[in-house]
């Protein structure tokens, strides 16, 4: 067979191969980084691992220095904003070594799994989001250092 029939044969069986791998696994779905509450509550099943977004509920955070770990609860709208806890989620935190950004009304990110024996989100990674000091300011109708009207 002559060399440029072998490379067009190569060529065309890897773009097949791309193709193939691009339209199995870059579908609508393949790129969600984590799940909101609700969506969590709608889908979720016990063990199975997941990243549920939320916000930490005002007052929840419990800090247990002798069993080493955290308790709180995630809730779907933000605290200022007068979301509520009810419906919220119960997360239990194995670790007392918190994002310094872990605080009441935090926006957080927990991964881990739903457990089946006490109903708890049991996280193994917790990541809080940095708030913008451009949302505050906006919010509270001030201009802030260096922003143009």
């Amino acid at each position: 067979m002559a060399k440029g029939i072998q490379i067009a044969v190569g060529a065309i069986a890897i773009a097949f191969l791309l193709g193939w791998y691009a339209s199995d696994n870059l579908g609508e779905d393949s790129f969600v980084y984590y799940q909101t509450l609700n969506e969590f509550r709608a889908n979720g099943d016990a063990g199975d691992n997941a990243r549920v977004h939320g916000y930490v509920a005002t007052g929840s955070i419990e800090r247990d220095v002798q069993s080493q770990r955290v308790r709180f609860v995630v809730q779907q709208e933000p605290p200022h904003t007068g979301g509520t806890p009810d419906g919220g989620l119960s997360v239990i935190y194995a670790s007392l070594e918190t994002p310094d950004l872990f605080k009441d009304g935090a926006e957080v990110v927990v991964e881990g799994r739903l457990t089946a024996r006490n109903g708890a989100f049991e996280a193994t990674n917790v990541l809080a989001k940095c708030p913008s000091k451009f949302e505050a300011a906006e919010a509270a109708g001030e201009v802030p250092p260096g922003a143009a009207r």
